[in-house]
């Protein structure tokens, strides 16, 4: 088994110091309301996972569907211009956690417990666990010339990304913040609906290859906005929880893909 710290580059990133190192990474995140590692992969191991994401490529399920900010069906007791109910395009390619390689280093780096305390740490939990289903832990997504990841919140609190492929253009990661409160269960529709109507400015990223992004998907709205280039996008997500045996929605599922098992 290749050894975690051949993969991530801890001369730039010690991951495994829970203290300096953990802590500013910890102050960054609360300050910024994201964490942006870039060369967290070392060269090497960037150059293999580029090569898997490229043999992985013709397995992906692609998809152009609607959805809303939510991921759920529509809700019946809301108007359907309520920005809960407006309808967004995501058209992507993704290959799931079953078909992610056994020797992969991807499932080094998201099975090690050297990994998950130090986000752990970032996040201030005692515990983050996989998803309960077999499609949703670790996910390869391609985003090809035109295609984009609509306006959404994920089903878990936080994300976590690994850029392995940047393009050459477009495809940039835009986020709002104060959108969304999942503790207090409410959601800021006025902000969603300027921001779906294009009259709000989101915060943006362009995130270089082999850099780790952390944020709190569930809170924070977002959207990975149109390609523009022949060189597509490739970015893996490594997907955790705060309970054991979630699973991702049967609906979130069958829109990302095309199956529910």
């Amino acid at each position: 088994m290749t050894n975690l710290q051949d993969i991530i580059d801890f001369q730039l990133h010690p991951i495994d110091n829970l203290n300096s190192y953990a802590n500013r990474c910890r102050s960054k995140l609360q300050k910024n309301s994201i964490l942006v590692l870039n060369n967290f992969l070392a060269k090497k191991p960037l150059v293999n996972l580029q090569r898997e994401a490229q043999t992985l490529h013709d397995k992906a399920f692609y998809c152009s569907q609607n959805h809303n900010i939510l991921l759920t069906g529509k809700n019946t007791h809301l108007d359907d211009k309520h920005p809960c109910n407006t309808e967004v395009t995501s058209d992507k390619g993704c290959v799931p956690h079953d078909l992610i390689p056994q020797d992969s280093y991807l499932r080094t780096i998201y099975n090690s417990t050297v990994f998950q305390c130090f986000i752990q740490s970032l996040l201030s939990l005692d515990e983050i666990y996989p998803y309960g289903d077999t499609l949703s832990s670790i996910n390869y997504n391609y985003y090809e010339n035109h295609q984009q990841l609509g306006w959404h919140f994920d089903n878990a609190s936080f994300a976590i990304t690994l850029m392995i492929q940047s393009p050459a253009s477009g495809g940039n990661f835009q986020y709002v913040v104060d959108a969304r409160n999942v503790k207090e269960n409410t959601v800021n529709v006025q902000l969603i609906d300027s921001v779906l109507q294009n009259k709000y400015s989101p915060q943006e990223l362009q995130v270089e290859e082999g850099t780790l992004v952390l944020f709190y998907g569930s809170n924070y709205l977002h959207r990975v906005t149109p390609v523009t280039s022949n060189k597509h996008r490739v970015v893996v997500t490594l997907n955790y929880n705060l309970k054991k045996n979630i699973k991702l929605s049967e609906n979130a599922r069958l829109t990302f893909f095309g199956r529910t098992h």
